[in-house]
């Protein structure tokens, strides 16, 4: 039985108490007998469009709520082998992206030195740098897959280096990602120049767009993104606009005709067996949230990022 898992909602209606990712106990210390944390970084001062991401953490755990230990598409109830909590939100310096960078990589560092593997919930994109500055002090750089409708690899926008859609590029030059296991999936939308994809594909990343990957199919994405990635060291950035408005109405800058949450879902779940040590899903907007669908989207992602990390945990201990 985990030392930490979420409270018996037999026992305590799911309406009760303060909220926490899935009802996990809220705590902020780290200990040996933690597999993995949830937290917020509710900055988006990076955002160039609408902004209100700084809820999204909020936003995702209220209605995680509803969330059972128990995931009959993987057959496995997540705390029978790992044991985690909501480790609360990390400290931001509102339009200061410089300053919420330090605060991020102070933050996360000593949860990535125990070995824990850190769940992000954004705020908006650009927090992603200061995760993988954490990161990459233990791991070294670390493959990236990425499920986003942009590539985020401008040089500047507004003439700034550091916003949400320039995190990407920026990551890159310092270092911090394995380029040659590195995937993108979902580009879409208009573009002000070819250069705004081939930028991407120029750093070394594979890119595939979202007619792409339809195309292609899930199944066979699966198997290009299983060969590409291999055994190392893997972090994976979900931006929830990588799905269709229609099933993420809740975010900054939306982008018609996307992924549905079954294709979404299909995708994480497929995913066992890689390396992850740490995840982030951002750019959950709810202002923009109509009955908590983005939401709903957001926390279920989450869950099977959770449940990556039991399946694993399963295979170490030969069950």
């Amino acid at each position: 039985m985990a030392k930490y898992q979420p409270r018996d909602s037999f026992e305590s209606p799911r309406f009760c108490g303060p909220r926490t990712f899935m009802r996990l106990p809220f705590i902020e210390t780290v200990d040996q007998d933690m597999d993995f944390i949830i937290t917020g970084i509710p900055f988006d001062s990076g955002q160039s469009f609408r902004t209100g991401a700084r809820f999204g953490p909020e936003g995702i755990r209220d209605f995680s709520i509803l969330l059972r230990p128990y995931n009959p598409e993987q057959d496995i109830n997540l705390f029978d082998y790992i044991s985690g909590v909501d480790y609360g939100d990390i400290p931001v310096v509102p339009g200061y992206i410089q300053d919420t960078y330090e605060k991020i990589e102070a933050g996360l560092t000593p949860v990535v030195e125990q070995g824990i593997v850190p769940i992000v919930l954004g705020g908006d994109h650009s927090i992603t740098l200061g995760e993988l500055r954490a990161i990459a002090k233990k791991h070294g750089p670390v493959a990236l897959l990425q499920f986003d409708a942009h590539s985020d690899t401008w040089d500047s926008y507004f003439g700034k280096k550091y916003n949400h859609g320039t995190v990407m590029r920026r990551a890159i030059e310092e270092g911090l990602i394995d380029v040659e296991r590195s995937l993108q999936i979902g580009m879409r939308g208009g573009l002000y120049g070819i250069e705004d994809l081939e930028d991407a594909r120029q750093l070394g990343l594979d890119v595939y767009t979202t007619n792409q990957y339809k195309k292609a199919g899930v199944e066979k994405m699966l198997e290009l993104i299983h060969q590409r990635i291999g055994s190392g060291p893997t972090f994976m950035s979900f931006d929830i606009d990588f799905l269709d408005p229609a099933f993420a109405p809740g975010t900054g800058t939306p982008e018609v005709s996307g992924a549905s949450i079954d294709d979404a879902l299909a995708f994480v779940r497929g995913l066992a067996g890689i390396n992850f040590v740490g995840f982030d899903l951002v750019e959950v907007l709810p202002a923009y949230d109509h009955g908590q669908i983005t939401a709903a989207a957001a926390a279920n992602i989450v869950f099977e990022f959770i449940t990556l990390i039991a399946l694993q945990k399963r295979v170490q201990a030969g069950k």
